[in-house]
C-alpha cells in the first residue's frame, strides 16, 4: 500500500524564515523522482530551486505562485509506492518512505534523499533508490490511505462560500493557532473545507479564506468608490484610490529592512575627495596589453580598486569592524570579506568576495566576475550574500559623479566610486585634461573618528593617483 507524504518548505539557512513561491516546476498528477526540483522560491537573499526528497506522484500543491510561505509550511504531497519485488509480489509497507521529511532516519527502509537542504532530508547516506512502474504508481494513488484534495486545482473562491454546508459534529481542527487565527478574522471554521488528511483544516486553508474575504471586500470598495477619490493610507499619507501598491518583500524587502536598520542604528558620516585616476587607467591598460604565457586575464578597474581597499584596510583596521550594540563593544575582524554592490533585475544585491585580503587583483577580478554572473542569473546562494566586512560600491556605472552611500549593516564603512571622466585638472603646475574620479567614504563614527576615516580615504586616493604607492606596500 502507498503512503501520501507531506513535503514542507525546508529551512533554507542563514536565518531565513519565509520564502515566496516564484514558479512551480511540477503539476498535480506528475511523477517526480527523488531530488527532483519541484518549486522555485525566492528568499530575501536568493532564488532557490527546492528538490523533493521523495519519489512518487504529486497529489497536491499548497500555495499559488506569488504566495509567501513560512518555513515548515506544506509545499506539496506525494503518493509514494513501495519497491517492486523480484517475484512481482505486492508492495510491502516496510519499504515505504518515512512519514516525516525531517525525521532524519537513516534506516534501510528510508527512501529519502541524502542530498539535503538545511533542516530536512536524511542524515545518513541515501538508501538505494527504487524505481516504481507507472501502473503501480496509478494503483498506489488509488489505494493511498490519506485523501488530500489538490489545492491548486480548485479556484480560491471555492474555499469559503456562504452556501457551504456546515460541519456536523466537531470541527476538524487540531491546531490552536489555526483556531485563534480564524477567530481573529471572523472565519467560520464550520463552513471551511479542509485540505489536510481526512478533511483536516490547516493554517493554509484559513489563510486562503482570509485572502478571499479581503479580496471580496476590496473589490466591493473599488466598485463603490469613485476612481478620482482620495483616501487616507494607514500611515496618514493621502493617496489616490487607484495608486499602485508594491509589496516590500523578497530582495526588495530585505534591502529596505537593512537600509532602514543601518540609518536607525549607525551614526554615519561621509567624507570625499576627487582623485586623478589617469595613472591608474594607464597602469590597467599596460596590464591588459601584456602578452605571453604570464599575461593572465584582463583586470577590471573594480578589481584594482578592491585590491587598493584591502591594502588600505590593512593600514586602517578600525574600518574592518562591526559594533556589538548589546555588549557595547567594537569588534575588529581578522579577515576582509569584501562585498561589492551589484544591480540586478531582482534589485540591489551585495555578493561577497571571501578572504579578499589574501588575493591579488587578478584573483579578486575573477571572483567578482563569477559572482556577478551568478547575481545576473539569480543563482547566488544565501551564503554568497552574507558575511561581508567592508563594501565597495561603484555607482559610476550609472553615470553619476558622487553619492553618500548607506552603510551595509552591520559593517562599519563603505567606499563609493563615481564615474571616471575627463576634467580640467592642475597637473604639475599646469592646467591639463585628466581622468578624474570622486571617492566617498561613509563610516560608522562609533568605530573611529574623522582622522582615521580621512587617512583611509587619502591612502586610497594616493594609490589611485600614484599606483606605485600601492606597489611599494605589497
Amino acid at each position: 500500500m502507498a503512503q501520501v507524504l507531506e513535503f514542507k518548505l525546508p529551512d533554507l539557512g542563514e536565518g531565513l524564515t519565509e520564502a515566496e513561491i516564484v514558479r512551480w516546476l511540477v503539476e498535480v498528477g506528475d511523477v517526480v523522482a527523488i531530488d527532483q526540483p519541484v518549486v522555485e522560491v525566492e528568499t530575501a537573499k536568493a532564488m532557490v530551486e527546492v528538490p523533493c526528497p521523495y519519489g512518487g506522484v504529486v497529489t497536491a500543491r499548497f500555495g499559488e505562485e506569488g504566495t509567501e510561505l513560512p518555513v515548515g509550511a506544506p509545499l506539496l504531497t506525494v503518493a509514494v509506492g513501495a519497491a517492486e519485488g523480484s517475484s512481482g509480489s505486492a508492495p510491502s509497507p516496510s519499504s515505504s518512505l518515512p512519514s516525516s521529511p525531517s525525521s532524519g532516519s537513516g534506516t534501510e527502509s528510508s527512501g529519502g534523499s541524502g542530498n539535503v537542504l538545511v533542516g530536512y532530508g536524511t542524515g545518513a547516506p541515501a538508501a538505494r533508490r527504487r524505481r516504481i512502474r507507472p501502473d503501480r504508481l496509478d494503483r498506489a494513488v488509488a489505494e493511498a490511505p490519506v485523501s488530500v484534495a489538490p489545492v491548486v486545482a480548485a479556484p480560491v473562491a471555492e474555499v469559503l462560500v456562504a452556501e457551504a454546508p456546515v460541519h456536523e459534529g466537531p470541527v476538524p481542527v487540531v491546531s490552536p493557532l489555526v483556531r485563534r487565527l480564524a477567530r481573529q478574522h471572523d472565519i467560520d471554521l464550520r463552513r471551511l473545507a479542509g485540505s489536510g488528511p481526512d478533511g483536516l483544516i490547516l493554517r493554509a486553508d484559513v489563510d486562503r479564506a482570509i485572502r478571499t474575504v479581503e479580496e471580496t471586500a476590496a473589490a466591493t470598495a473599488r466598485v463603490q468608490t469613485p476612481v478620482a477619490a482620495v483616501v487616507a493610507a494607514p500611515n496618514g499619507v493621502a493617496a489616490a484610490s487607484d495608486a499602485e501598491r508594491i509589496p516590500l518583500r523578497g530582495v526588495r524587502g530585505a534591502v529596505a529592512d537593512k537600509l532602514s536598520r543601518s540609518r536607525t542604528e549607525i551614526p554615519d558620516a561621509t567624507c570625499w575627495v576627487d582623485a586623478d585616476a589617469t595613472e591608474l587607467m594607464a597602469v590597467r591598460a599596460a596590464m591588459n596589453a601584456a602578452t605571453g604565457p604570464s599575461a593572465g586575464p584582463k583586470v577590471s578597474v573594480l578589481a584594482l580598486l578592491a585590491r587598493i581597499c584591502t591594502a588600505a584596510l590593512a593600514r586602517f583596521p578600525e574600518l574592518n569592524a562591526t559594533v556589538d550594540t548589546a555588549a557595547r563593544e567594537i569588534v575588529r575582524l581578522p579577515g576582509v570579506h569584501l562585498g561589492f554592490a551589484a544591480q540586478t533585475e531582482r534589485g540591489l544585491v551585495v555578493p561577497v568576495v571571501r578572504d579578499a585580503h589574501t588575493r591579488n587583483a587578478e584573483s579578486i577580478g575573477a571572483e567578482i566576475a563569477r559572482l556577478t554572473e551568478l547575481a545576473r542569473t539569480g543563482k547566488l546562494s544565501p551564503a554568497q550574500l552574507t558575511g561581508g566586512t567592508f563594501t565597495l560600491n561603484n555607482y559610476g556605472v550609472f553615470g553619476v559623479d558622487g553619492s553618500t552611500p548607506i552603510i551595509n549593516h552591520p559593517e562599519a564603512a563603505m567606499l563609493g566610486v563615481g564615474r571616471i571622466m575627463a576634467k580640467p585638472w592642475v597637473h604639475r603646475g599646469e592646467l591639463a585634461v585628466r581622468q578624474v574620479v570622486q571617492l566617498s567614504l561613509t563610516f560608522d563614527h562609533r568605530v573611529c573618528d574623522g582622522g582615521t576615516a580621512g587617512g583611509f580615504l587619502r591612502y586610497v586616493a594616493d594609490c589611485v593617483e600614484q599606483p606605485a604607492v600601492l606597489l611599494r606596500t605589497l
